[in-house]
């Protein structure tokens, strides 16, 4: 988007939040980069040159707004609307890759040369995977140095820089401040930090219905892992360096974060995590404008627009989750992953709650006793091929999954049919446009509005809701009277 000059012209002077995140907009005589909702007055057309990404701004010498903080957009929905090269490469990036792997690391995850990445990135981007990278690690240092008392060293090694010197060059490049001079803005009376939690805010573009979306994550919990605690959905994490305990409530015009983390090196990743959980970096307005050309979807949109498709913070424990709860009720597909998790899981403390376990790794799972599992010998066999599976790597499913093959996958599996497929392409691998067919709560919710409710009829129809199908289906869910489309009391 950051090509059509004369459309990112009208978002800045109308001052869009819509297009935060899209594009961001580089101020040539005050060398500022903004957010396109930037409160200051816009600066003069010929003045503004736009940029698709803060590292790309930053690369050409731009400092970010102190105003309106532009790197703390939502992130771009193109990359968790594609499965193109690109976005899958944006969605390790985000996940920490390349901070922990470097980028022979990320080259290696997508199967191509670190060659074509680069010039891929570059060409969309206007910046490299390092600076892309560089970019998230100065937005890491900055919520630790405004949200904890750590000392700056330790923040520099936990925001994933490897000298302190590189720490204070790129805070004071970017920000136009040292590190000490950010966290002196901070309002003197600050109330207590709890030692080891950080509170954030996690943005979004609004509207955001949190009806389903938290509905639905607290009706499926699995005691032990997650639960409903005094209005947040809380959970346990299993983090590339350890593990952490999140809390998300939501509000007005933000997600307040609540992390306590057992290595603070894992803080973008399960901001990352939880981000994509909550389906944060969706364009409700564009999902919603396509599915009201349907005169039958319209009237649900208009009642409660702003659904999003809750996710998870774990493919392959979702997927796990989706072989526990084949053709059984919500509540015994939480009793069966219970069982799991108290026999199998990780023990953690959670002093704020009832959180026990991380959920079980699929190397844990895989080593169990099948004849265990309180299940039919051929859903035991669907169970055990995929933990397996997992295990081994023969099958792996993570934000880098190109969602085709995904797909193909699982289907040669044994006991993996259309639904289970697209549930998991749906809620774990982000596809927007998965669809679910022949779900006895879709089929029930069409024949109610009027839609086709047989699956081939409906697909048929469906078709034009593309590529938002995924978010359909949460429209004729949030129909019907189970607990997953209401915001627990």
């Amino acid at each position: 988007m950051h090509t059509d000059t004369k459309r990112c012209v009208r978002a800045v002077q109308g001052k869009d939040a819509r297009f935060d995140g899209w594009f961001f907009t580089a101020v040539l005589t005050t060398r500022i980069y903004c957010r396109p909702s930037c409160p200051a007055v816009p600066p003069k057309p010929e003045n503004m040159t736009f940029y698709p990404s803060a590292a790309a701004c930053q690369q050409a010498g731009f400092r970010a707004c102190k105003r309106c903080r532009p790197d703390t957009s939502p992130g771009s929905p193109e990359w968790n609307q594609r499965a193109d090269l690109v976005a899958r490469a944006m969605r390790l990036i985000g996940d920490g890759v390349v901070d922990r792997e470097g980028v022979p690391g990320l080259a290696t995850r997508l199967g191509y040369s670190t060659r074509q990445i680069e010039r891929q990135l570059l060409a969309e981007l206007g910046a490299g995977p390092l600076a892309l990278a560089r970019a998230q690690r100065a937005q890491t240092a900055r919520l630790l140095i405004e949200t904890t008392p750590l000392p700056m060293a330790e923040i520099a090694f936990a925001a994933g820089f490897s000298s302190i010197r590189t720490f204070n060059d790129t805070v004071r490049e970017v920000f136009a401040l040292s590190p000490s001079e950010l966290r002196a803005r901070l309002p003197k009376k600050r109330a207590g930090v709890t030692p080891g939690v950080l509170s954030l805010r996690l943005p979004f573009r609004a509207p955001l219905n949190p009806d389903n979306l938290f509905g639905h994550l607290a009706a499926t919990a699995v005691p032990g892992v997650e639960e409903w605690r005094d209005g947040a959905y809380r959970r346990t994490l299993r983090l590339p360096y350890g593990h952490g305990i999140v809390a998300l409530t939501p509000q007005s015009d933000h997600i307040a974060c609540r992390l306590t983390l057992s290595d603070l090196r894992d803080l973008p990743v399960a901001i990352s995590r939880c981000r994509r959980m909550l389906d944060l970096d969706a364009d409700p307005v564009a999902v919603d404008d396509q599915l009201r050309t349907d005169p039958l979807l319209a009237p649900l949109v208009d009642k409660a627009p702003g659904r999003r498709v809750p996710r998870t913070v774990d493919e392959a424990e979702f997927a796990a989750r989706a072989v526990l709860g084949q053709q059984v009720s919500t509540a015994a597909a939480r009793t069966h992953a219970a069982r799991l998790v108290t026999a199998h899981g990780e023990p953690v403390d959670d002093p704020e709650g009832g959180l026990t376990h991380l959920f079980p790794s699929a190397a844990a799972l895989a080593a169990l006793d099948p004849e265990s599992l309180a299940m039919p010998r051929t859903r035991r066999t669907t169970f055990t091929t995929l933990v397996r599976q997992l295990a081994d790597g023969r099958l792996h499913l993570g934000v880098e999954s190109d969602w085709a093959e995904a797909r193909a996958r699982l289907l040669a599996l044994p006991g993996f049919g259309p639904w289970t497929v697209d549930v998991i392409a749906m809620r774990a691998l982000g596809d927007p446009d998965a669809f679910l067919p022949t779900d006895l709560g879709i089929r029930r919710a069409a024949q109610e509005l009027g839609l086709p409710s047989t699956p081939a009829a409906l697909t048929a129809r469906a078709a034009a809701w593309r590529p938002w199908r995924a978010y359909a289906v949460q429209y004729l869910w949030a129909t019907d009277s189970h607990p997953i489309n209401f915001l627990p009391v």
